[in-house]
């Protein structure tokens, strides 16, 4: 989409939301700008009625100027006023309109596939939600009652040096249409810069929001000197984009501003020569009050170019909060949903009468999956997982164990074959409904800014105090945490930085015990804790996978000899399966593994 429709839409938002405000603000522009004009006609009045004639002051016709000069100054005032109460109300419109557009991002967001944030740097998302939205409230803010206040300035103005003299309304469009050629050729320029500007500035924000995260990374490899270097790079790559953008808009002002400025000279020259040669009957009112005439003619075209620089920011800032909200949103795929009768859950089927109890079966059959086409990550995978079986899968790194956890939850679909849930097909099954009969525990703990039993209850938002605390004793994190400063309710900070590595996990595999799945999937949940602490989880983990299919995946093999299965999966193939004994008894690859 081009950049011209980025901006339109971006006032289609506007008038969305604050049409009759919006409106309130054009009324505003068109009388603030009468005024301007009636002051500047009025110069033609003072000079030829008043001044020209060298009337004595106490001549009666000054008391008609006494009051024109009062109806003047009230048609002044009004237009400050409206001048004031446009900018207000623009003020109250540009936030109101980012408060928005960051509400429907921010929605939107939350209804992307992983995929998207896979494949996208969370610096450069997060730039979105600042740098871009921040350049909109400036144009939104700023140059937009600018520009439509320049362009009614312009043709009403336009209209009244016409009245005037045609001869001197000549030279100013032939001056103002150099000035549009030159704003025109140094603005197509410049377009391109800001939106390198705005790309620079995204990948600077993320490896920033990167270093950040890695920092203890950085000092354990000594790697200050080099992170320093690269954000040299990066950093001078956006002082290059930035330098140039604003180098070529900043001469549109200047070039203009000579550009009027002649204009100016050759109006009073042309004006003067037609009046003393006899060729119009110009008076030196007429004159002067054109010449005040042609700089509100000129002035407001430097206006429009020097709000260049926020317009063309703007619309690349446009581009990438629309690039984000036409993103496609994840679809449910699905009309089978999940039941709760308080004791037991159900899959409700659309046309069936009679619910499926939820069990945890889960089947692979000939499962093909690739990330991108190109690239092939699991082959023919079969797997039949029984209800209450715990699945182990074992292998080395890029085997395809995550993936195949990511495609029990259906971040990713699948490009052949079939994945069954309790006998239904889970493309049939609504993701939130799927999703609830899952719970979850990552290899990467993510806590969030709030108290230890807010971060448990997030498994389950309407659990009491008393449930929270249940899950913790559970998982055998109640001891630990009522060690905390305020027990349940200290607050957490910094993704649990105030807390051990292993603490963390064990919160996060309580905030999944209290949500009380059927099928439980554990990708490397315990590989952060120490052994002793690994044991007590254990134990929890033991009483929390009774009654629910389990998935798991460990590289430590002690924590699967007792799975119902084990699979050994190589470069997206299952090569080996079954119990920890008979796997030993083949002298495989599993076997290897156990004894290395």
């Amino acid at each position: 989409m081009n950049r011209r429709n980025n901006i339109l839409r971006l006032i289609l938002y506007v008038l969305k939301d604050y049409k009759w405000l919006f409106l309130t603000v054009m009324v505003c522009i068109l009388i603030s700008s009468a005024a301007t004009l009636a002051s500047t006609l009025f110069t033609k009045t003072l000079i030829d009625d008043y001044i020209v004639p060298l009337t004595h002051v106490d001549d009666p016709q000054y008391a008609s100027l006494w009051q024109i000069l009062f109806k003047l100054g009230l048609i002044l005032a009004l237009g400050v006023v409206c001048t004031y109460a446009y900018n207000r109300i623009m003020i109250y419109i540009s936030h109101g309109t980012l408060m928005h557009l960051r509400k429907k991002a921010f929605a939107h967001m939350q209804q992307l596939p992983i995929r998207y944030f896979d494949s996208h740097r969370h610096g450069d998302i997060m730039s979105v939600y600042t740098n871009d939205i921040d350049t909109l409230r400036q144009m939104i803010g700023g140059s937009l009652p600018q520009a439509f206040s320049s362009i009614v300035s312009i043709v009403i103005t336009f209209v009244s040096m016409v009245i005037l003299s045609i001869p001197l309304t000549i030279v100013s469009i032939f001056i103002a249409a150099l000035m549009f050629i030159a704003t025109k050729q140094l603005s197509r320029i410049s377009r391109k810069h800001f939106k390198d500007q705005q790309q620079s500035l995204a990948e600077v924000n993320g490896y920033v929001e990167e270093m950040l995260t890695g920092q203890k990374i950085v000092k354990v490899f000594c790697h200050e000197q080099e992170a320093v270097e690269h954000f040299e790079t990066i950093n001078e790559a956006l002082r290059s984009s930035s330098y140039n953008a604003n180098r070529m808009a900043n001469i549109v002002m200047p070039v203009n501003g000579n550009l009027g400025n002649i204009g100016y000279v050759l109006i009073a020259v042309i004006g003067a020569y037609i009046s003393i040669g006899g060729y119009a009957a110009l008076s030196l009112g007429t004159i002067v009050s054109f010449l005040t005439l042609n700089k509100n003619f000129t002035q407001p075209i430097s206006h429009i170019s020097q709000q260049l620089n926020s317009i063309i920011s703007a619309a690349a800032g446009a581009e990438r909060l629309f690039a984000l909200l036409d993103e496609e949103k994840e679809t449910s795929g699905g009309d089978v949903t999940l039941y709760d009768d308080g004791d037991n859950l159900f899959w409700k089927i659309p046309g069936q009468q009679e619910m499926v109890p939820v069990q945890g079966g889960v089947k692979f059959d000939m499962v093909d999956f690739a990330y991108v086409p190109e690239k092939q990550v699991l082959f023919d995978v079969s797997i039949d997982a029984m209800p209450d079986q715990k699945i182990a899968f074992v292998g080395g790194t890029g085997a395809g164990k995550t993936t195949i956890m990511n495609l029990i939850n259906r971040f990713y679909d699948i490009q052949d074959g079939s994945i069954t849930y309790d006998g239904i097909d889970i493309k049939d099954i609504d993701k939130v409904s799927l999703r609830k009969s899952l719970g979850m525990v990552l290899q990467e703990t993510k806590l969030f800014t709030g108290t230890v039993i807010d971060n448990i209850r997030y498994g389950k938002l309407d659990a009491t105090d008393e449930e929270c605390i249940a899950a913790a004793k559970l998982v055998g994190a109640d001891d630990f945490i009522r060690r905390l400063a305020d027990g349940y309710h200290t607050m957490l900070d910094g993704d649990g930085g105030n807390l051990s590595q292993g603490e963390r996990q064990l919160i996060a595999i309580a905030r999944t015990a209290i949500a009380d799945p059927q099928v439980l999937i554990l990708d490397e949940a315990t590989s952060s804790i120490d052994t002793r602490t690994e044991q007590v989880v254990q134990r929890g983990m033991d009483t929390l996978m009774k009654g629910c299919t389990t998935f798991v995946i460990a590289h430590r093999l002690s924590t699967v000899r007792n799975a119902d299965v084990i699979i050994v999966l190589d470069h997206g193939k299952i090569i080996e399966q079954g119990t920890h004994e008979q796997l030993l008894e083949l002298h495989g690859a599993y076997s290897k593994l156990y004894v290395s």
